[in-house]
């Protein structure tokens, strides 16, 4: 193939579609002591390099963001929309997921107010076929608004909201997430505790952007 020829078939083939444009929500809130905001840090840093998982972003050029979430007004973007093109971009967003600073201290659980928030910026996030909002937590609501019709809202909107709930026993957290929090379409995976967090964010962020569910 000449470079004439190679030049037209590059400029001429259409760059692949964003898959998925997918939110991740990061609990903050006074519940999570700094050891367990570390290990919700590094189990999303390690999961994003898993082989089948960083295999799957860069197929489905998949656009993430990270979004630190507590009470009423704390709600703060950490990490921005940015599309795993290729391998090193997974990598190199990894290594900013392991080193994120805590963005709250001593404050509340507001889901409502951290969903409103996640709704407008998705507003801002690449053009892609579909968008995902994974909240994470580890308590129910104790500050800000009523979170029922949240869920519908997203629908309407057509955003998908799954989450990770962290239970110390039973089964309260989830109940909650697949009540009041997670659209028709979405899911909940429970983490018994903290150590469990980063198999389980591995696990959903795997479901979320893999087109092969057989597998899973």
């Amino acid at each position: 193939m000449s470079r004439l020829v190679l030049l037209f078939w590059l400029l001429s083939t259409p760059a692949r579609a964003c898959d998925t444009a997918l939110l991740l929500m990061m609990d903050v809130s006074n519940s999570i002591d700094p050891a367990e905001f570390r290990l919700q840090t590094d189990g999303l840093a390690d999961a994003l390099i898993d082989p089948e998982v960083s295999e799957a972003l860069v197929q489905g050029q998949v656009a993430l963001t990270v979004v630190q979430w507590s009470g009423p007004e704390r709600q703060e973007v950490s990490l921005p929309w940015t599309i795993m093109a290729t391998p090193a971009d997974v990598v190199a967003y990894s290594q900013q997921a392991r080193s994120l600073i805590r963005a709250f201290v001593l404050s509340d659980t507001a889901p409502a107010e951290a969903l409103r928030f996640a709704f407008d910026h998705m507003d801002r996030a690449p053009d892609c076929e579909r968008q995902i909002i994974d909240v994470s937590g580890d308590g129910t609501p104790n500050a800000g608004t009523d979170v029922r019709g949240l869920a519908r809202e997203a629908q309407r909107r057509g955003i998908t909201v799954n989450g990770i709930a962290i239970e110390g026993m039973g089964l309260t957290i989830t109940n909650f997430y697949r009540r009041a929090i997670i659209t028709r379409d979405g899911f909940v995976i429970t983490a018994r505790g903290h150590r469990e967090y980063p198999d389980a964010i591995r696990r959903k962020i795997l479901r979320e952007i893999s087109r092969v569910f057989g597998k899973l």
